[in-house]
């Protein structure tokens, strides 16, 4: 009689280099880490990119990235981009200089992502990481050159190698994963290396902005990019001036909250216009809500319809005519209605027509 034991799925398995998990589990993205099963598990067979992207459902492009960050980090032989077929090497013993990149990151607290974090919590934690930071800086011996835009972002293989050479480069890496609550993406990876190295932020600034981007619920990779952008024009690179740009952010959203009320809009983030006319008219022309109010009334009832645009021509002439109050803008309106009804009077007298003999003139 033959027996046989059947352990289901352990029935077929396959191993998992242990630098995997000890040095990269938390800075490999989620495509990363699936491309590299894929590979362990067809371990000893040549394998083509475009089975992988088939296999996956993932392009070709991210398949490279991925393959490029493998080869980096030791795990493939040599990748290149023009070519498309792959093979496995093992894995690199620790003494051969393979640095363990976790252990050159500083320690740091475990993100709630339950709860959004208050500007003043963005502001605290941004001081401990510029207190982290601080020596790693002194540390680093050659500093990037800060360039204008690179014209083509990061590669896996240039990412791998920058961690790996700068514990403050792998402690943004990790950072960004707690603050945003998930593995980062090869793209938003690229962009932070780019956001730090040649748009010229630092670490502790970055980290202000990721805070900042999750508190308001956009934290994909195009709106990190553009927030960094404008902070790099605006030269926001340092942490009081960071502080200042979140103090302004969090009185505009406040000032567009009440907007909303005012104006009976759905709540919503604003647009750039909508947040430039928010600024104006509370904070640089200093109009109160009713004025707002009453600038929206006469804009609904001359056009039939909510226009920010007609709303500021409104406020705008109030302004220059340093008109504050309903009442004045009340008197304004009278005056103008007063100046409308005399321009449309006759020039003639019709009493006077009626006495005139028409027998004079026969």
């Amino acid at each position: 009689m033959k027996f046989s034991i059947n352990l289901g799925a352990w029935n077929s398995v396959f191993a998992v280099p242990a630098q995997v998990v000890d040095q990269h589990l938390k800075l490999a993205g989620g495509v990363h880490l699936k491309v590299l099963l894929w590979l362990l598990r067809h371990a000893g067979t040549e394998v083509d990119i475009a089975d992988i992207s088939k296999a996956l459902g993932i392009g070709t492009a991210d398949i490279k990235d991925a393959m490029q960050y493998w080869a980096a980090a030791g795990l493939i032989a040599d990748f290149s981009c023009d070519c498309d077929q792959v093979t496995l090497t093992p894995v690199m013993p620790e003494s051969t200089g393979s640095e363990n990149i976790a252990s050159k990151v500083s320690a740091c607290v475990q993100a709630d992502t339950s709860n959004e974090p208050s500007r003043s919590e963005i502001i605290e934690h941004a001081v401990s990481v510029h207190t982290l930071t601080e020596p790693q800086k002194e540390k680093q011996t050659e500093k990037p050159a800060k360039t204008s835009i690179r014209m083509k972002k990061p590669d896996g293989i240039y990412i791998a190698q920058r961690t790996a050479e700068c514990a403050e480069i792998g402690f943004l890496m990790q950072e960004a994963q707690q603050i945003l609550g998930r593995a980062i993406s090869p793209a938003l990876s690229s962009a932070l290396l780019m956001i730090h190295d040649d748009y010229g932020l630092p670490v502790e600034v970055i980290i202000m902005l990721l805070m900042y981007v999750k508190s308001i619920h956009k934290d994909n990779t195009s709106y990190i990019e553009a927030v960094a952008r404008n902070w790099a024009a605006e030269e926001i690179n340092t942490h009081e001036k960071a502080n200042e740009k979140l103090n302004q952010l969090s009185l505009i959203a406040k000032s567009w909250r009440c907007i909303e009320q005012i104006l009976g809009i759905n709540h919503r983030s604003p647009s750039a216009k909508e947040e430039e006319y928010t600024q104006r008219w509370m904070h640089q022309w200093n109009f109160t809500a009713d004025m707002i109010r009453e600038a929206y009334e006469r804009c609904v009832n001359a056009t039939g319809k909510l226009s920010l645009h007609y709303m500021n021509k409104i406020l705008e002439r109030w302004h220059k005519a340093g008109i504050t109050t309903p009442k004045q803008a009340a008197l304004e309106a009278g005056e103008k209605a007063a100046k409308e009804q005399e321009k449309q009077k006759p020039t003639y007298d019709l009493e006077e027509y009626e006495k005139i003999d028409l027998s004079e003139f026969m």
